[in-house]
């Protein structure tokens, strides 16, 4: 199994969606969140701290999780399961800082769930919530 972590961050009613690379092999240029692939060992939290590190120059200080969501068009045999967390507070601003996101955008959690180009479709539901 796949383990991700992906990161909701939130900040004044808004929040933070990243288009992917058109490049990528998963999702390319669909609207998703920043996160990545949990390492052997690592735990879902440091995961999330690194790849926030990595992908956007922030590191959370407040977050919990949210939600998991079972990526339905993963292949049975290679299951991939997103773990979704909120993040509140966060040191740094956000910035692209490699190839994994072209965009990022602000925008309130209703707005975000109309998009036509989000990754997954449970993401719909998810920012409903918020």
């Amino acid at each position: 199994m796949t383990n991700i972590v992906n990161a909701i961050l939130v900040q004044n009613g808004l929040v933070m969606l990243a288009r992917r690379s058109a490049e990528r092999p998963a999702y390319g240029g669909k609207w998703s969140f920043p996160g990545g692939h949990v390492e052997p060992g690592e735990s879902l939290e440091d995961a999330l701290v690194r790849e926030l590190d990595e992908e956007l120059a922030v590191r959370p200080t407040a977050f919990s999780l949210l939600e998991t969501i079972n990526d339905p068009f993963a292949p049975p045999h290679l299951p991939v399961t997103y773990h979704m967390f909120v993040v509140r507070a966060w040191t740094g601003e956000p910035e692209i800082q490699d190839d994994e996101h072209s965009e990022l955008i602000w925008l309130p959690p209703l707005q975000a769930a109309q998009l036509d180009d989000l990754a997954l479709g449970e993401y719909r539901a998810l920012l409903e919530r918020l």
